[in-house]
């Protein structure tokens, strides 16, 4: 089942919105009115995050073992993933979780013209960036597949904010100077997207932009865990539009309300309350410790429906058809069916 609470609808949103049988709250809901995990759950929750580091280090090599005929490759240029859409070895799991990614159509270049961009992806907890168990890593493969040269896509940790930075900043400056003009910073749409301490690691990162004066076309957060002393709520101005999905079962429960720190430059295209008492969603690709305590927190994370939306989100970003005929905002409406 899913809900919404939000702000900032366009109205040719709402039918589609309705067809989903999507309950909105009301407008002034604040973040007092959802109470924040306090310092004993927190500490819950690192202990488990430290538990998991721990057997993950043992799973990985399981992992490989799982695919072993396939290369799997760091994005930073020295490895390749297999397109995930393709690979015959995708864990079943997985191959659900991207199954209504895979099924769109592909683009067809007489037909659209893809923008320049910039995909920044961050996983969650101490997961590394080309842990192939975590959808995260294989929707940026998926992307890069889709928009092929036009885009350049890449995970990241959530730890690893300097380096992105860094990335960043270097592709920006195609006169290669040392300073990015007006021109530079504007040349491509940035988007980005992460899981748990990656969703808030998400708005960290658009604040670093916002002090070099970089704007962000899209940011996308799935169930956002609050870093210590940061902000997963308040999205900056230099983001144009922002979405958040989130669940409030388990042990890890998601940011439910995002907002615009300036309402005249973001919009907020929704929360989405994603539920799932009423159906199950296969996370047979996470450790069993994981699916037991903390089931929900990987199960959005897996939801086909959630990626599917993102992938249209990201489609009516990038995509420009040869007649014009779709417009942002019938692209948005299209996104959140």
């Amino acid at each position: 089942m899913l809900a919404i609470r939000t702000s900032e609808v366009d109205d040719r949103v709402r039918p589609t919105m309705k067809k989903l049988r999507l309950m909105r709250f009301p407008r002034e809901a604040s973040e007092e009115a959802v109470p924040r995990v306090g310092w004993v759950h927190t500490i819950a929750v690192l202990l488990l995050i430290l538990t998991l580091s721990s057997a993950s280090q043992l799973g990985i090599a399981h992992a490989a073992q799982d695919v072993s005929s396939v290369s799997y490759v760091d994005h930073r240029g020295a490895r390749t993933i297999a397109d995930p859409c393709q690979d015959p070895l995708t864990p079943s799991a997985l191959r659900e979780t991207l199954r209504l990614v895979c099924s769109k159509e592909p683009i067809e270049p007489a037909n659209h013209d893809v923008r320049k961009a910039i995909l920044l992806g961050f996983v969650g907890g101490f997961v590394k960036p080309d842990d192939i168990k975590h959808p995260e890593v294989l929707f940026a493969t998926y992307l890069q597949k889709r928009y092929g040269s036009a885009v350049h896509v890449e995970v990241f940790g959530n730890h690893e904010e300097k380096r992105a930075l860094e990335d960043t900043i270097r592709r920006l400056d195609t006169d290669k100077n040392g300073s990015l003009t007006a021109a530079e910073k504007e040349q491509v749409k940035i988007i980005l997207y992460g899981h748990s301490w990656g969703a808030s690691q998400t708005l960290i990162f658009a604040r670093d932009l916002q002090r070099r004066g970089i704007p962000v076309s899209l940011t996308i957060q799935i169930d956002s865990v609050k870093k210590l002393g940061k902000d997963d709520r308040t999205v900056p101005a230099n983001v144009a539009k922002a979405v958040n999905f989130y669940q409030r079962k388990g042990l890890t429960r998601g940011q439910p309300l995002i907002v615009a720190a300036d309402a005249g430059r973001t919009k907020i295209l929704g929360n989405f309350h994603m539920k799932y008492e009423d159906h199950q969603v296969n996370c047979d690709n996470y450790a069993w410790l994981s699916r037991v305590f903390n089931q929900p927190h990987h199960q959005i994370e897996n939801d086909p429906e959630v990626w599917g939306q993102i992938a249209s989100l990201i489609d009516s970003e990038l995509l420009r058809t040869e007649a014009r005929t779709q417009t942002a905002s019938s692209a948005e409406s299209s996104a959140l069916k």
